[in-house]
Protein backbone atom coordinates (compact mmCIF):
# COMPACT_ATOMS: atom_id res chain seq x y z
CA UNK A 1 0.00 0.00 0.00
CA UNK A 2 1.18 3.81 -0.72
CA UNK A 3 1.76 5.81 2.62
CA UNK A 4 0.92 8.56 0.67
CA UNK A 5 -2.52 7.54 0.36
CA UNK A 6 -5.71 9.18 1.69
CA UNK A 7 -7.34 8.00 5.07
CA UNK A 8 -10.40 7.09 2.88
CA UNK A 9 -8.97 5.01 0.37
CA UNK A 10 -7.11 2.89 3.31
CA UNK A 11 -10.73 2.78 4.80
CA UNK A 12 -11.85 1.34 1.69
CA UNK A 13 -9.21 -1.65 0.95
CA UNK A 14 -9.74 -2.41 4.32
CA UNK A 15 -13.76 -2.45 4.18
CA UNK A 16 -12.93 -4.62 0.83
CA UNK A 17 -10.70 -7.24 2.41
CA UNK A 18 -13.25 -7.54 5.58
CA UNK A 19 -15.76 -8.18 3.02
CA UNK A 20 -13.73 -10.67 0.69
CA UNK A 21 -13.34 -12.40 4.16
CA UNK A 22 -16.64 -12.58 5.21
CA UNK A 23 -17.78 -14.35 1.66
CA UNK A 24 -15.05 -17.09 2.32
CA UNK A 25 -16.29 -17.39 5.64
CA UNK A 26 -20.42 -17.73 4.50
CA UNK A 27 -19.03 -20.39 1.40
CA UNK A 28 -17.37 -22.30 4.22
CA UNK A 29 -20.28 -22.28 6.30
CA UNK A 30 -22.66 -22.90 3.75
CA UNK A 31 -20.52 -25.95 2.63
CA UNK A 32 -20.64 -27.40 6.23
CA UNK A 33 -24.73 -27.65 5.47
CA UNK A 34 -23.94 -30.07 2.54
CA UNK A 35 -24.29 -34.19 3.56
CA UNK A 36 -20.92 -35.08 3.66
CA UNK A 37 -19.63 -32.21 5.24
CA UNK A 38 -22.28 -32.50 8.05
CA UNK A 39 -21.01 -36.21 8.15
CA UNK A 40 -17.02 -35.04 8.48
CA UNK A 41 -18.23 -33.13 11.67
CA UNK A 42 -20.07 -35.44 13.22
CA UNK A 43 -17.58 -38.15 12.87
CA UNK A 44 -15.24 -36.02 14.75
CA UNK A 45 -17.34 -35.08 17.30
CA UNK A 46 -17.66 -38.85 17.76
CA UNK A 47 -13.56 -39.47 17.20
CA UNK A 48 -13.34 -36.31 20.56
CA UNK A 49 -15.90 -38.57 22.62
CA UNK A 50 -13.68 -41.50 21.94
CA UNK A 51 -10.45 -39.97 22.58
CA UNK A 52 -12.44 -38.36 26.06
CA UNK A 53 -13.19 -41.85 27.37
CA UNK A 54 -10.14 -43.32 26.68
CA UNK A 55 -8.23 -40.30 28.35
CA UNK A 56 -10.82 -41.05 31.66
CA UNK A 57 -9.76 -44.91 31.26
CA UNK A 58 -5.87 -44.54 30.37
CA UNK A 59 -4.82 -41.38 32.99
CA UNK A 60 -5.26 -42.88 36.65
CA UNK A 61 -3.26 -46.05 35.46
CA UNK A 62 -1.05 -44.22 33.51
CA UNK A 63 -0.01 -41.71 36.65
CA UNK A 64 0.60 -44.76 38.80
CA UNK A 65 2.91 -46.30 36.38
CA UNK A 66 4.77 -43.20 36.16
CA UNK A 67 5.43 -43.19 39.93
CA UNK A 68 7.01 -46.47 39.91
CA UNK A 69 9.17 -44.63 37.46
CA UNK A 70 11.93 -43.42 40.15
CA UNK A 71 15.34 -44.42 38.35
CA UNK A 72 14.58 -42.43 34.69
CA UNK A 73 16.32 -39.34 33.37
CA UNK A 74 14.61 -35.78 33.84
CA UNK A 75 13.95 -35.32 30.65
CA UNK A 76 12.42 -38.45 30.09
CA UNK A 77 10.07 -37.77 33.12
CA UNK A 78 9.08 -34.39 31.87
CA UNK A 79 8.01 -35.49 28.46
CA UNK A 80 5.90 -38.24 30.36
CA UNK A 81 4.10 -34.89 32.48
CA UNK A 82 3.43 -33.53 29.21
CA UNK A 83 1.93 -36.60 27.49
CA UNK A 84 -0.07 -36.86 30.72
CA UNK A 85 -0.84 -33.33 30.73
CA UNK A 86 -2.06 -33.36 26.77
CA UNK A 87 -3.28 -36.95 26.86
CA UNK A 88 -6.77 -36.25 25.00
CA UNK A 89 -5.40 -34.61 22.79
CA UNK A 90 -2.52 -36.84 21.96
CA UNK A 91 -5.37 -39.72 21.52
CA UNK A 92 -7.56 -37.59 19.45
CA UNK A 93 -4.59 -36.80 17.26
CA UNK A 94 -4.05 -40.81 16.58
CA UNK A 95 -7.85 -41.56 15.87
CA UNK A 96 -8.50 -38.68 13.49
CA UNK A 97 -5.43 -39.43 11.23
CA UNK A 98 -6.71 -43.37 11.27
CA UNK A 99 -10.06 -41.98 10.86
CA UNK A 100 -8.44 -40.03 7.34
CA UNK A 101 -6.68 -42.45 6.22
CA UNK A 102 -9.29 -45.05 6.53
CA UNK A 103 -12.31 -42.92 4.62
CA UNK A 104 -9.55 -41.46 1.64
CA UNK A 105 -8.91 -45.39 1.48
CA UNK A 106 -12.76 -46.09 0.89
CA UNK A 107 -14.28 -43.30 -0.50
CA UNK A 108 -13.50 -40.09 -2.47
CA UNK A 109 -11.12 -37.39 -0.79
CA UNK A 110 -13.55 -34.43 -1.08
CA UNK A 111 -15.73 -36.38 1.39
CA UNK A 112 -12.86 -36.43 4.11
CA UNK A 113 -11.52 -32.98 3.42
CA UNK A 114 -12.90 -31.94 6.63
CA UNK A 115 -11.09 -34.78 8.77
CA UNK A 116 -8.11 -34.05 7.38
CA UNK A 117 -8.18 -30.06 8.31
CA UNK A 118 -8.88 -31.27 11.65
CA UNK A 119 -6.28 -33.68 11.80
CA UNK A 120 -4.00 -31.09 10.47
CA UNK A 121 -4.98 -28.48 12.61
CA UNK A 122 -4.74 -30.68 16.04
CA UNK A 123 -1.19 -32.21 14.93
CA UNK A 124 0.07 -28.53 14.51
CA UNK A 125 -1.49 -27.52 17.59
CA UNK A 126 -0.08 -30.54 19.54
CA UNK A 127 3.43 -30.30 18.18
CA UNK A 128 3.43 -26.34 19.14
CA UNK A 129 2.09 -26.68 22.74
CA UNK A 130 5.45 -29.41 22.73
CA UNK A 131 8.01 -27.29 21.36
CA UNK A 132 6.98 -24.21 23.62
CA UNK A 133 7.05 -25.95 26.56
CA UNK A 134 11.29 -25.30 26.08
CA UNK A 135 10.68 -21.71 26.32
CA UNK A 136 11.84 -20.70 30.15
CA UNK A 137 10.14 -18.03 30.28
CA UNK A 138 6.85 -18.20 31.36
CA UNK A 139 5.31 -14.84 30.00
CA UNK A 140 7.12 -15.72 26.54
CA UNK A 141 5.69 -19.08 26.32
CA UNK A 142 1.98 -18.65 25.93
CA UNK A 143 2.58 -15.43 24.15
CA UNK A 144 4.85 -17.95 21.26
CA UNK A 145 2.34 -20.56 21.81
CA UNK A 146 -0.93 -18.55 21.16
CA UNK A 147 0.93 -16.70 17.81
CA UNK A 148 1.68 -19.83 16.63
CA UNK A 149 -1.55 -21.48 16.77
CA UNK A 150 -3.23 -18.63 15.62
CA UNK A 151 -0.40 -18.34 12.44
CA UNK A 152 -1.20 -22.23 11.78
CA UNK A 153 -4.54 -22.23 11.77
CA UNK A 154 -4.37 -19.53 8.91
CA UNK A 155 -1.95 -20.69 6.99
CA UNK A 156 -3.77 -24.52 7.52
CA UNK A 157 -7.59 -23.01 6.27
CA UNK A 158 -5.37 -20.09 3.36
CA UNK A 159 -6.16 -17.39 4.88
CA UNK A 160 -2.79 -15.96 5.65
CA UNK A 161 -3.11 -13.09 2.29
CA UNK A 162 -6.64 -11.88 3.51
CA UNK A 163 -5.19 -11.86 7.03
CA UNK A 164 -1.78 -9.83 5.90
CA UNK A 165 -3.46 -7.42 3.94
CA UNK A 166 -5.42 -6.22 7.03
CA UNK A 167 -2.90 -6.30 9.02
CA UNK A 168 -1.06 -4.36 6.44
CA UNK A 169 -3.79 -2.04 5.75
CA UNK A 170 -3.87 -0.74 9.57
CA UNK A 171 -1.00 1.70 9.47
CA UNK A 172 0.13 5.20 10.60
CA UNK A 173 3.19 7.16 8.73
CA UNK A 174 5.72 9.13 10.20
CA UNK A 175 7.29 11.31 7.84
CA UNK A 176 9.46 8.92 5.62
CA UNK A 177 8.59 5.80 7.79
CA UNK A 178 5.52 3.74 7.94
CA UNK A 179 4.30 1.35 10.54
CA UNK A 180 1.57 -1.18 10.26
CA UNK A 181 0.60 -3.98 12.17
CA UNK A 182 1.68 -6.53 9.68
CA UNK A 183 5.09 -4.73 9.98
CA UNK A 184 5.17 -4.55 13.91
CA UNK A 185 4.45 -8.58 13.91
CA UNK A 186 7.15 -9.20 11.36
CA UNK A 187 9.26 -7.32 13.48
CA UNK A 188 8.72 -8.99 17.29
CA UNK A 189 8.65 -12.27 15.53
CA UNK A 190 12.18 -11.77 14.28
CA UNK A 191 13.44 -9.86 16.95
CA UNK A 192 12.34 -12.85 19.26
CA UNK A 193 14.41 -15.38 17.24
CA UNK A 194 17.06 -13.27 17.21
CA UNK A 195 17.08 -12.65 20.83
CA UNK A 196 16.68 -15.92 21.42
CA UNK A 197 19.51 -17.19 19.22
CA UNK A 198 21.65 -14.41 20.69
CA UNK A 199 21.11 -15.70 24.17
CA UNK A 200 21.54 -19.16 23.20
CA UNK A 201 25.29 -18.21 22.24
CA UNK A 202 25.96 -15.83 24.90
CA UNK A 203 25.19 -18.16 27.42
CA UNK A 204 27.52 -21.05 25.64
CA UNK A 205 30.02 -18.70 24.64
CA UNK A 206 29.71 -17.19 28.80
CA UNK A 207 30.51 -21.48 30.64
CA UNK A 208 33.14 -21.76 27.78
CA UNK A 209 34.99 -18.42 28.44
CA UNK A 210 34.47 -19.36 32.06
CA UNK A 211 36.00 -22.44 31.93
CA UNK A 212 39.37 -21.31 30.42
CA UNK A 213 41.78 -20.81 33.35
CA UNK A 214 44.15 -19.05 30.99
CA UNK A 215 41.96 -16.44 30.94
CA UNK A 216 42.39 -13.98 34.00
CA UNK A 217 38.94 -13.32 35.96
CA UNK A 218 38.90 -9.65 34.99
CA UNK A 219 39.23 -10.69 31.17
CA UNK A 220 36.53 -13.16 31.36
CA UNK A 221 34.11 -10.82 32.70
CA UNK A 222 35.20 -8.18 30.64
CA UNK A 223 34.99 -10.99 27.21
CA UNK A 224 31.21 -11.68 28.69
CA UNK A 225 29.91 -8.38 28.95
CA UNK A 226 31.67 -7.54 25.53
CA UNK A 227 29.68 -10.57 23.87
CA UNK A 228 26.66 -10.06 25.57
CA UNK A 229 26.39 -6.53 24.43
CA UNK A 230 27.84 -7.28 20.94
CA UNK A 231 24.98 -10.18 20.29
CA UNK A 232 22.43 -8.32 21.60
CA UNK A 233 22.52 -5.04 20.07
CA UNK A 234 23.33 -6.73 16.49
CA UNK A 235 20.05 -9.01 17.56
CA UNK A 236 18.39 -5.64 17.70
CA UNK A 237 19.76 -3.95 14.32
CA UNK A 238 19.39 -7.40 11.99
CA UNK A 239 15.79 -7.91 13.54
CA UNK A 240 14.87 -4.24 12.39
CA UNK A 241 16.45 -4.49 9.28
CA UNK A 242 14.95 -7.84 8.15
CA UNK A 243 11.77 -7.06 9.19
CA UNK A 244 11.89 -3.87 6.75
CA UNK A 245 11.91 -0.70 9.62
CA UNK A 246 13.73 1.88 8.37
CA UNK A 247 16.57 2.97 10.90
CA UNK A 248 17.53 5.90 8.84
CA UNK A 249 14.38 8.24 10.74
CA UNK A 250 15.37 6.70 13.90
CA UNK A 251 19.16 8.04 13.52
CA UNK A 252 18.26 11.72 14.58
CA UNK A 253 15.62 10.85 17.32
CA UNK A 254 18.31 8.12 18.71
CA UNK A 255 20.68 10.84 18.80
CA UNK A 256 18.28 13.24 20.68
CA UNK A 257 18.01 10.36 22.98
CA UNK A 258 21.07 9.84 23.64
CA UNK A 259 22.18 13.65 24.25
CA UNK A 260 19.06 13.83 26.93
CA UNK A 261 20.75 10.69 28.78
CA UNK A 262 23.99 11.71 28.97
CA UNK A 263 22.88 14.84 30.91
CA UNK A 264 20.51 12.81 33.07
CA UNK A 265 22.74 9.69 33.71
CA UNK A 266 25.88 11.03 34.31
CA UNK A 267 26.43 8.60 37.15
CA UNK A 268 24.89 5.69 35.55
CA UNK A 269 27.67 6.39 32.57
CA UNK A 270 30.27 7.16 34.71
CA UNK A 271 29.54 4.17 36.80
CA UNK A 272 30.25 1.90 33.15
CA UNK A 273 32.80 3.77 31.98
CA UNK A 274 34.72 3.38 35.46
CA UNK A 275 33.48 -0.53 35.39
CA UNK A 276 35.39 -1.22 31.95
CA UNK A 277 38.12 0.84 33.32
CA UNK A 278 38.49 -1.46 36.20
CA UNK A 279 38.37 -4.68 34.17
CA UNK A 280 41.27 -3.79 31.31
CA UNK A 281 43.77 -2.51 34.48
CA UNK A 282 43.27 -5.88 36.47
CA UNK A 283 43.36 -3.73 39.80
CA UNK A 284 40.56 -5.93 41.52
CA UNK A 285 38.84 -9.08 40.25
CA UNK A 286 36.59 -11.91 41.69
CA UNK A 287 37.50 -13.41 44.85
CA UNK A 288 39.93 -10.83 45.91
CA UNK A 289 39.69 -9.31 49.55
CA UNK A 290 39.70 -5.45 49.45
CA UNK A 291 38.49 -3.00 52.34
CA UNK A 292 36.77 0.04 50.90
CA UNK A 293 36.34 2.48 54.29
CA UNK A 294 34.98 0.33 56.63
CA UNK A 295 33.73 -2.21 54.59
CA UNK A 296 36.07 -5.83 54.25
CA UNK A 297 35.03 -8.84 52.25
CA UNK A 298 35.53 -10.87 49.04
CA UNK A 299 34.56 -9.58 45.63
CA UNK A 300 31.96 -11.90 44.46
CA UNK A 301 30.86 -10.78 41.17
CA UNK A 302 31.86 -7.51 38.61
CA UNK A 303 28.72 -5.88 37.66
CA UNK A 304 28.30 -3.26 34.77
CA UNK A 305 27.04 -0.63 37.66
CA UNK A 306 28.79 -1.84 40.49
CA UNK A 307 30.76 -4.52 42.06
CA UNK A 308 28.91 -6.74 44.81
CA UNK A 309 31.44 -7.28 48.12
CA UNK A 310 30.68 -10.12 50.40
CA UNK A 311 31.48 -10.08 54.26
CA UNK A 312 32.45 -11.95 56.64
CA UNK A 313 28.85 -11.51 57.88
CA UNK A 314 26.94 -11.97 55.60
CA UNK A 315 25.55 -9.03 53.94
CA UNK A 316 26.19 -8.20 50.19
CA UNK A 317 27.30 -4.80 49.81
CA UNK A 318 26.83 -2.81 46.29
CA UNK A 319 29.51 -0.58 45.63
CA UNK A 320 29.24 1.76 43.00
CA UNK A 321 32.50 1.32 39.87
CA UNK A 322 32.90 4.82 40.61
CA UNK A 323 33.86 4.64 44.29
CA UNK A 324 36.30 2.18 43.49
CA UNK A 325 38.26 4.25 41.07
CA UNK A 326 38.06 7.62 42.81
CA UNK A 327 38.55 6.23 45.98
CA UNK A 328 41.45 4.16 48.52
CA UNK A 329 41.11 0.87 48.09
CA UNK A 330 42.99 -1.80 50.23
CA UNK A 331 43.40 -4.88 47.75
CA UNK A 332 44.58 -7.76 50.27
CA UNK A 333 45.22 -9.78 47.51
CA UNK A 334 46.23 -7.78 44.37
CA UNK A 335 49.34 -9.42 43.57
CA UNK A 336 49.88 -12.56 45.95
CA UNK A 337 47.68 -13.76 48.56
CA UNK A 338 50.30 -13.31 51.67
CA UNK A 339 48.74 -10.85 54.01
CA UNK A 340 51.01 -9.62 57.16
CA UNK A 341 48.94 -9.19 60.41
CA UNK A 342 50.55 -7.29 63.68
CA UNK A 343 49.40 -7.48 67.20
CA UNK A 344 50.34 -5.81 70.33
CA UNK A 345 50.93 -6.73 73.58
CA UNK A 346 53.02 -6.62 76.81
CA UNK A 347 54.93 -7.81 79.53
CA UNK A 348 56.38 -7.53 83.34
CA UNK A 349 59.64 -5.58 83.76
CA UNK A 350 60.74 -8.59 85.53
CA UNK A 351 60.49 -10.92 82.43
CA UNK A 352 63.57 -11.60 80.08
CA UNK A 353 62.67 -9.63 76.72
CA UNK A 354 64.43 -12.42 74.72
CA UNK A 355 62.54 -15.46 76.44
CA UNK A 356 59.31 -13.37 75.84
CA UNK A 357 60.33 -13.03 72.06
CA UNK A 358 61.10 -16.46 71.30
CA UNK A 359 57.67 -17.71 73.21
CA UNK A 360 55.65 -15.25 71.23
CA UNK A 361 57.05 -16.56 68.29
CA UNK A 362 56.41 -20.42 68.56
CA UNK A 363 53.03 -19.24 70.14
CA UNK A 364 51.88 -17.95 66.63
CA UNK A 365 53.59 -20.30 64.86
CA UNK A 366 51.71 -22.87 66.46
CA UNK A 367 48.24 -21.30 65.18
CA UNK A 368 46.47 -23.40 61.95
CA UNK A 369 46.69 -20.79 59.64
CA UNK A 370 49.68 -18.76 60.25
CA UNK A 371 52.15 -19.34 57.67
CA UNK A 372 55.17 -21.10 58.54
CA UNK A 373 57.20 -20.46 55.12
CA UNK A 374 57.26 -17.17 55.99
CA UNK A 375 58.67 -16.53 59.57
CA UNK A 376 56.69 -14.43 62.51
CA UNK A 377 58.51 -11.89 64.10
CA UNK A 378 58.79 -10.61 67.52
CA UNK A 379 60.24 -6.96 68.50
CA UNK A 380 60.00 -4.35 71.35
CA UNK A 381 58.72 -1.58 70.37
CA UNK A 382 58.67 0.82 73.67
CA UNK A 383 59.24 0.88 77.49
CA UNK A 384 55.62 1.93 78.72
CA UNK A 385 54.60 3.14 82.27
CA UNK A 386 53.75 -0.56 83.10
CA UNK A 387 55.01 -2.67 80.78
CA UNK A 388 57.59 -3.69 77.88
CA UNK A 389 55.73 -3.52 74.75
CA UNK A 390 56.17 -5.55 72.03
CA UNK A 391 54.48 -6.36 68.24
CA UNK A 392 54.45 -9.74 67.09
CA UNK A 393 54.06 -9.79 62.74
CA UNK A 394 52.63 -13.28 61.24
CA UNK A 395 51.66 -13.98 57.87
CA UNK A 396 48.21 -16.19 56.33
CA UNK A 397 47.28 -16.81 53.09
CA UNK A 398 43.90 -16.88 52.98
CA UNK A 399 42.92 -13.43 54.29
CA UNK A 400 38.81 -14.61 52.91
CA UNK A 401 39.06 -17.26 56.03
CA UNK A 402 38.53 -13.50 58.41
CA UNK A 403 41.20 -11.43 60.11
CA UNK A 404 39.40 -10.84 63.53
CA UNK A 405 39.63 -14.66 64.22
CA UNK A 406 43.11 -15.06 63.31
CA UNK A 407 44.19 -12.51 65.72
CA UNK A 408 42.38 -13.84 68.78
CA UNK A 409 43.89 -17.30 68.26
CA UNK A 410 47.39 -15.72 68.09
CA UNK A 411 46.38 -14.40 71.24
CA UNK A 412 44.77 -17.24 72.70
CA UNK A 413 48.01 -19.06 71.95
CA UNK A 414 50.09 -16.41 73.66
CA UNK A 415 47.80 -16.05 76.83
CA UNK A 416 48.57 -19.99 77.17
CA UNK A 417 52.23 -20.12 76.46
CA UNK A 418 53.06 -17.18 78.82
CA UNK A 419 50.88 -18.88 81.60
CA UNK A 420 52.76 -21.92 80.76
CA UNK A 421 55.81 -20.29 81.47
CA UNK A 422 55.76 -17.68 83.97
CA UNK A 423 55.37 -14.63 81.82
CA UNK A 424 53.44 -12.21 83.40
CA UNK A 425 50.96 -10.09 81.32
CA UNK A 426 50.57 -6.68 83.90
CA UNK A 427 47.98 -4.08 84.44
CA UNK A 428 48.18 -0.65 85.50
CA UNK A 429 48.50 0.40 89.03
CA UNK A 430 47.93 3.38 90.99
CA UNK A 431 49.36 4.68 94.29
CA UNK A 432 47.48 6.67 96.57
CA UNK A 433 49.22 8.70 99.69
CA UNK A 434 47.48 10.81 101.92
CA UNK A 435 49.87 13.78 102.70
CA UNK A 436 50.26 14.78 106.41
CA UNK A 437 47.92 17.48 107.63
CA UNK A 438 45.24 16.70 104.94
CA UNK A 439 41.56 16.55 106.14
CA UNK A 440 41.21 13.03 105.06
CA UNK A 441 44.29 11.98 106.70
CA UNK A 442 43.10 13.64 110.01
CA UNK A 443 39.60 12.18 109.59
CA UNK A 444 41.19 8.75 109.40
CA UNK A 445 43.74 8.79 112.18
CA UNK A 446 40.21 10.77 114.50
CA UNK A 447 38.16 7.26 113.44
CA UNK A 448 41.22 4.72 114.86
CA UNK A 449 41.53 6.88 118.19
CA UNK A 450 37.96 5.85 118.73
CA UNK A 451 37.30 2.95 121.67
CA UNK A 452 36.01 0.09 119.94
Amino acid sequence: MNSDAPPEAIFEMIQRIVLTLLARAEVFVSGLMRPWNAYQIVIALLVFLVATGLTRMLRQPLNDWMRTREGWPKWRMRILVLAHRWLRTILFVVLIWIVAIVMREVTWPSRSYLIVVVANLTTAWLAIAFVTRLIGNSMLRPLVRYGAWAWVTLHILGLTEETQQVLDGAAISIGDMRLSLWLIIQAAITLGLLIALARFLAVTSTARIRSNEEISPSMQVLAVKFLQVTLYGSALFIGLKLAGVDLTGLAVLSGAIGVGLGFGLQKVVSNLVSGIIILLDKSIKPGDVISLGETFGWINALGARYVSITTRDGKEYLIPNEDLITGQVVNWSHSNDFVRLDIFFGTAYGDDPHKVRRIAIAAASSVDRVLTSRAAVCHIVGFGDSSVDYILRFWIRDPTGGLTNIRGNVYLALWDAFKENGISIPFPQREVRMLEGSELRMARRGTADQPD
